[in-house]
């Protein structure tokens, strides 16, 4: 028999963190265990303070001392604590432990949950703010399938008892939201931050798994996070999985590309390994502990007006179909790129970009927020060992081409650029393939939606494939035959 957890009512817009708890504690079919671990037992000290725990709470635990937890979870092949694999292990033990204990027989309308964080607060010389993870197991129906919902927290508070209360305060935001927002993931996103600002907590990565989520694209959640400020930057890795930006860039050497990338064209691919070639070569870096990242700006996704998702989708499963990583980001300038990868990496950075945007670099208009303005930019921007990677423009209809050289910024700049220049900041990408050098992705995306023939050519290959089976871009297979 299924249960229905949805109530009659609720209590108000934003119902108040003890309506939340009490909401859960008074519903007699809701049962489960929690396990916090690195900032106290914020998050159930709200359900015991409550009201109506008994009928709630199996248990509460906390293995706070590292023997303890590698006797009741096992050893971490790394030996860290703070890792999503650690809380896989924790959701999953806890879960198992109720349905071993806890009589179906006696108990035919349980539903079950498992909630846990690990988490490292704030350390004593404020150096590292600290992170965590959190996650909830759940059923939404007696004897159901088990749903996950795991995301990673970074705490901007520079205080460990601020950063405790908020986190006691996110995580009865994600339980009530696991049984009463399930059936809306967005709108269960946005109510992870009733009651908290978003500069003290930032929620970086979120994947939801199980039955009640197989049809949610953790990559559209990812977008979320960013659209709705809950974060800077995500990433997902070729395989459309939502992956810890930190996971990814830690003491590695980065080589970011901009762009709309809609769709992602030969002239992307060329300048992607040709830029790459000599990224590794001039900084004698190892291959393997280098990350080549495809960034789409969130400002480029608005660039026709609200952020069309299914738009977002195509070209995230374009790229991730090349074996890229995709990070989208809300970064209009790229000093901030730079700023957001010298979080994680002290390493060497690479910039690959056209000729256009590089223009685009120099014009002061981008720096006006800033007191110090293009200045100020520029010295976040160049003053670590980074280079510009310039792919060439070729003007078809002058039949000319335009390199570092002769490239030419606001008379203003121009000083300012031949400083960067002649100082080895901005560097040609050498043997790029000529032919290909007049495709621009606007000139695709008009032939595709205009039904021109020869766009496919301009492709790498199998995404002109992909997009007419999944009608992209204004792509209609309706039309074709209808033609023939």
């Amino acid at each position: 028999m299924a249960i229905s957890i949805l109530g009659d009512r609720e209590f108000e817009k934003v119902p108040s963190i003890k309506n939340k708890v009490l909401r859960v504690n008074l519903n007699e079919n809701i049962y489960g265990t929690f396990a916090e671990i690195g900032a106290g037992q914020e998050t159930v000290r709200h359900f015991f303070r409550a009201g109506g725990a008994s009928g709630t709470i199996a248990k509460a635990m906390s293995a706070y001392d590292k023997d303890f937890s590698d006797a009741i979870y096992g050893v971490e092949d790394d030996g860290r604590y703070v890792t999503e694999k650690r809380l896989k292990k924790m959701l999953s033990h806890e879960m198992k432990l109720i349905e071993d204990r806890i009589s179906r027989y006696k108990q035919p309308n349980k539903i079950f949950f498992s909630y846990a964080n690990t988490v490292a607060t704030i350390d004593f010389a404020k150096k590292y703010k600290g992170h965590g993870w959190v996650g909830i197991k759940f059923q939404v129906t007696p004897e159901g399938e088990f749903n996950e919902i795991i995301l990673h927290v970074r705490f901007h508070e520079t205080d460990a008892r601020l950063q405790q209360l908020t986190l006691g305060t996110l995580g009865v935001n994600l339980i009530y939201g696991a049984f009463y927002k399930h059936d809306n993931p967005k709108n269960l996103l946005k109510y992870l931050y009733d009651h908290i600002d978003k500069d003290q907590i930032e929620i970086d990565t979120i994947n939801f798994s199980g039955p009640q989520f197989e049809n949610v694209d953790n990559r559209l959640m990812s977008l979320q996070l960013v659209k709705n400020g809950m974060t800077e930057a995500v990433m997902f890795d070729a395989q459309g999985n939502n992956v810890l930006p930190a996971a990814i860039l830690y003491k590695k050497n980065v080589l970011a590309l901009r762009g709309s990338f809609r769709p992602v064209t030969k002239v992307n691919m060329d300048m992607y390994e040709k830029s790459l070639a000599m990224f590794l070569e001039a900084n004698r870096v190892n291959e393997k502990k280098t990350e080549v990242i495809f960034e789409i700006t969130l400002s480029n996704l608005r660039a026709e007006g609200e952020i069309d998702e299914e738009d977002f989708m195509a070209r995230a499963r374009l790229l991730g179909s090349l074996g890229q990583t995709v990070m989208i980001s809300n970064f209009k300038e790229y000093y901030r790129v730079v700023e957001y990868f010298s979080n994680y990496t002290k390493e060497r950075m690479g910039l690959v970009m056209g000729v256009n945007n590089l223009v685009d670099v120099f014009d002061t208009t981008y720096y006006r927020h800033l007191s110090g303005g293009i200045l100020e930019a520029f010295g976040k921007l160049f003053f670590k060992d980074l280079k510009v990677y310039l792919y060439p423009m070729m003007d078809v209809k002058t039949n000319t081409l335009t390199t570092s050289e002769n490239l030419k910024v606001h008379p203003r700049m121009k000083e300012l650029y031949k400083f960067f220049k002649y100082n080895g900041k901005v560097v040609d990408i050498e043997n790029y393939d000529e032919s290909i050098s007049g495709i621009f992705s606007r000139e695709v995306l008009r032939m595709i939606s205009q039904g021109e023939e020869g766009w496919e050519e301009m492709l790498p290959e199998g995404i002109a494939e992909m997009i007419k089976s999944r009608d992209l871009f204004g792509f209609s297979n309706n039309a074709l035959e209808i033609e023939s």
